[in-house]
């Protein structure tokens, strides 16, 4: 049986885990990287800054992804929802890694501003979670729905040769919708279309900002 932990504990975890995400290497299951066995095809320049944008995007987007878990596992009500929580934040952070591997080897750097995306999505994550884990739980497959729509058009976008990032992009298109079904299953509910909309919104002014910085 595990120990039970308090909620500094549970808080302590967490912080520790945000450290992790923006300044260290996270836990993840140790997956094979995608982009590893991928020959990687001499890219213009031009198309070089083009991956780098589009790879920071999606590094600030799994920055904020384990945000928003690690903020729904700290208030979810059932423990079941918690574990299941802190299993997807691990999956996710395989992309984290994946990602950044690759804008290092593109010759590119993260987001500057990853703290305020944690720190932003962590704060929505915990408020879901507090609501209640029905809701919670919604969230989360809307967050993956709306990831994949955004997936899908960087697939669109990707410079073609770029064969690496591609592989490591459609591995997490494939594990978005993976965890959308498991939150579903769970018992999660639709969100209503103002929070659907508002999501969308603050995920543009995300995307948007990574993308230069």
């Amino acid at each position: 049986m595990k120990p039970q932990l308090s909620q500094l504990d549970k808080l302590i975890s967490s912080f520790d885990r945000g450290l992790r995400t923006i300044f260290a290497e996270p836990q993840g299951t140790n997956r094979k990287n995608p982009a590893k066995n991928i020959e990687d095809n001499s890219l213009s320049d031009a198309d070089k800054q083009l991956s780098i944008r589009l790879m920071r995007v999606n590094h600030a987007g799994e920055v904020a992804a384990q945000a928003l878990y690690q903020g729904q596992a700290l208030t979810a009500h059932d423990s079941r929802v918690r574990d299941s929580m802190h299993q997807s934040a691990i999956e996710e952070n395989d992309h984290l890694l994946w990602c950044e591997k690759r804008i290092q080897a593109l010759g590119g750097r993260t987001s500057v501003l990853n703290p305020v995306w944690y720190t932003g999505s962590f704060a929505m994550g915990a408020l879901a979670g507090f609501v209640g884990d029905k809701w919670s739980l919604g969230f989360v497959a809307e967050t993956e729905k709306q990831v994949i729509a955004h997936l899908e058009t960087h697939l669109q976008t990707l410079p073609i040769e770029d064969q690496k990032s591609r592989a490591i992009l459609e591995q997490m298109k494939q594990d978005e919708a993976h965890h959308a079904t498991i939150a579903l299953e769970a018992g999660g509910v639709p969100l209503p279309m103002p929070v659907q909309i508002a999501m969308q919104a603050t995920a543009k002014i995300m995307t948007t900002t990574a993308y230069w910085i």
